[in-house]
């Protein structure tokens, strides 16, 4: 991958994804894809361009046509600090360009969604492309988690809406099951309490296509895709090679993430913050959503939006190179050797 790069995806990445139709529908094309697939067919996957507005940079959210913010604030982390300065946090954000708001309906017991909630009163909701996600995989536990998220928010929708932590082989065929998530969510869409449909997860690259695959098979588009982006993961088990070409094939939006693993990442010494943020951004992504639970960090994630121009060719050679060693059997990214990230192993009744 180079910045002007372009990547080879054919039959080896399990298809590909098909055009939308005028009414947002894809066909279900990925088994045909298979045997069909041209290897010769490239896909682009050169930095998105960037608007800039003051200190931030924008790119578009994939077919959405919705424009974002370069970095967006993390709803993990900011549960962590207490309640008067993350809101502190998430309105200095918001008043230095960060538009993009992540969140998940299971964040520190629902203090990152109260939080949220409340910082984005006082005419900040308007300012904001905001995203929770959920963890049921049942219509009933859905519905539930929807409803519980939009009041713990203080709003009567979101911009985004995904499913959470979509990490096991059957997990996209519990959502797309009769009763399962999807028509809770599609429900909740008709009824204007969302506006988008995404998914996330952080194990193995082989689920996402699989939920890839379960989607197109039901003729189901998705808006948007949230998985690791980072220097590791390009030598590991990776979703920068095996999933991104689809997802830039079908013009979903990329919302990158764990570019820095946590921090496990910048334990190994090989990176910098900087050069992990702008490593994430230098792929095609939408927006690279990071953690921020002080100003300090804050103050890190604007300046890399601030002075973000692509890694070189070269630049990326030597940076993937100086981190190849280290990332090899998957031990600075915890996330997808280990349970520990696994809120949904750790509390299977959220699933429903």
């Amino acid at each position: 991958m180079s910045r002007t790069g372009f990547l080879k995806a054919g039959s080896t990445l399990g298809g590909s994804v098909a055009a939308a139709s005028p009414s947002g529908i894809v066909a279900p094309t990925f088994a045909a894809a298979a045997n069909e697939a041209d290897e010769s067919t490239e896909v682009d996957l050169s930095p998105r361009e960037t608007t800039r507005k003051g200190d931030m940079q924008y790119r578009t959210l994939g077919r959405t046509g919705e424009i974002v913010s370069i970095v967006g604030l993390g709803g993990s982390h900011i549960g962590k600090p207490e309640e008067k300065e993350a809101i502190k946090i998430i309105r200095a954000a918001v008043d230095r360009g960060i538009t993009f708001m992540d969140n998940c309906w299971d964040y520190n017991d629902g203090k990152s969604e109260k939080y949220m909630g409340k910082a984005l009163r006082d005419g900040y909701r308007a300012k904001v492309f905001l995203m929770t996600k959920i963890d049921g995989r049942t219509k009933e536990a859905a519905a539930k988690q929807i409803d519980e998220s939009l009041k713990r928010l203080q709003t009567d929708h979101v911009d985004l809406l995904q499913f959470h932590e979509v990490i096991r082989m059957e997990d996209p065929d519990r959502i797309f099951a009769e009763g399962g998530a999807v028509e809770a969510m599609l429900d909740a869409k008709a009824a204007g309490k969302l506006r988008y449909i995404g998914f996330t997860g952080h194990k193995d690259p082989a689920v996402h296509l699989r939920m890839l695959e379960v989607a197109a098979q039901h003729d189901f588009h998705f808006d948007t895709v949230q998985m690791p982006l980072n220097v590791m993961d390009a030598h590991f088990r990776s979703f920068q090679h095996q999933v991104l070409p689809m997802l830039v094939r079908g013009d979903i939006g990329v919302l990158g993430m764990k570019s820095m693993g946590s921090d496990f990442i910048l334990k190994s010494g090989t990176v910098s913050p900087m050069e992990c943020l702008r490593y994430a951004m230098t792929l095609p992504t939408s927006t690279v959503i990071t953690g921020i639970d002080s100003m300090r960090i804050l103050d890190q994630a604007v300046e890399a939006a601030s002075t973000y121009k692509p890694f070189s060719r070269a630049e990326i050679a030597e940076l993937l190179g100086r981190t190849r060693e280290a990332a090899l059997h998957g031990q600075f990214e915890r996330f997808k050797v280990s349970n520990m990230f696994d809120s949904t192993a750790q509390n299977p009744e959220w699933l429903g």
